[in-house]
């Protein structure tokens, strides 16, 4: 059992390279197909999601939580089919989704810039110059969405395990280079690897079910035992609970619920006054 994503700029080969090697290992291949199921599953446009995963925040998106509630959602798809394991994602933001996951490979392809614009002018008949505008403004979004969300550039080499530039390197080499990576050890999912990912998961749903009311709620999970933890101070402590627990009445595999929130009440002597 085995996972690998695949991260890579605008028209820089990735889909070729992911499907080619989903096919040499017999591992499943995904990208927009984590879209339309979370599309499906929490009934929201897959443009909506889409522009959550590629666009930088504007102003007020630095100000209000709409990406992050859609990042949750889309974040709960994804784990839940990677805990399958045996698959290749090369859909947006997989540096991002998979930051923590344990034991999977982490690939970044870069490409020449000549050869992305060829591509981007075969594939939308546009001119030369028209192509380099387009690539430079995609690159231009995701970094800013990456720089935003983890912190981090997408070009930062800390958040891969391996960084092939096909400039000098066939996309059959490339698939070669991967194939062989992913046979090592440090790759293999262990059982306890394969428990990890999916207590991951299982949070993962859970933060998605609270995230329309409680976008901020930390989830983590062990074997059912859960822990949410709001960092806001909050008012009315037990009606919270009692709506957590409401939100999350039909997730099954629940066994017991811990909650971490602090109290903003006021001191009986300020109240008083």
């Amino acid at each position: 059992m085995s996972i690998i994503t695949i991260s890579r700029a605008s028209c820089s080969k990735g889909r070729i390279v992911a499907e080619s090697v989903a096919e040499n290992l017999g591992f499943e291949c995904l990208s927009r197909e984590i879209l339309l199921e979370t599309a499906d599953r929490f009934n929201v446009p897959q443009p909506t999601l889409m522009k959550a995963l590629h666009d930088g925040p504007n102003l007020i998106e630095r100000f209000s939580p709409g990406k992050e509630r859609y990042i949750a959602m889309i974040k709960s798809a994804l784990l839940n089919r990677l805990k399958m394991g045996n698959i290749v994602y090369h859909g947006l933001a997989g540096h991002f989704l998979v930051r923590e996951v344990p034991q999977v490979l982490k690939i970044r392809i870069l490409a020449d810039m000549k050869d992305r614009v060829i591509e981007e002018m075969q594939r939308g008949q546009v001119s030369e110059v028209m192509a380099r505008a387009r690539l430079a403004q995609e690159d231009r979004e995701r970094s800013s969405w990456s720089n935003y969300f983890c912190k981090v550039m997408p070009s930062d080499s800390e958040l891969y395990d391996l960084v092939i530039n096909l400039k000098e390197i066939s996309t059959d080499e490339c698939v070669a280079m991967i194939c062989n990576t992913i046979t090592m050890e440090k790759f293999t999912f262990t059982d306890e690897a394969r428990k990890q990912i999916e207590d991951m998961a299982f949070a993962a749903t859970i933060k998605a079910t609270l995230v329309t009311k409680y976008d901020t709620a930390i989830v983590t999970s062990r074997s059912g035992r859960v822990v949410i933890k709001l960092p806001q101070p909050m008012r009315g402590i037990e009606k919270t609970k009692g709506e957590i627990t409401d939100l999350l009445s039909d997730i099954h595999g629940i066994h017991q619920i811990h909650f971490d929130i602090k109290s903003n009440a006021l001191p009986r002597t300020a109240m008083h006054k």
